[in-house]
């Protein structure tokens, strides 16, 4: 197996990391709820599925 010659300073490894970096996700307001919600994302509210601003299916109450 290959091995690098010289040890690799910190300077050159932490600029090789630098793109590594954590990103804050893009959330959408729903026209109708005004929930905030991940977009191009069917997401629930108070027992109903809702996607693109319209009720997709109702949860069931089993009694």
């Amino acid at each position: 197996m290959p091995n690098p010659k010289r040890k690799t300073s910190k300077t050159r490894r932490d600029k090789r990391r630098t793109h590594y970096k954590a990103t804050a996700k893009q959330l959408a307001v729903c026209p109708t709820t005004g929930e905030n919600h991940l977009p191009h994302r069917a997401f629930w509210h108070e027992g109903k599925l809702y996607y693109n601003g319209r009720v997709v299916m109702e949860k069931e109450v089993l009694a």
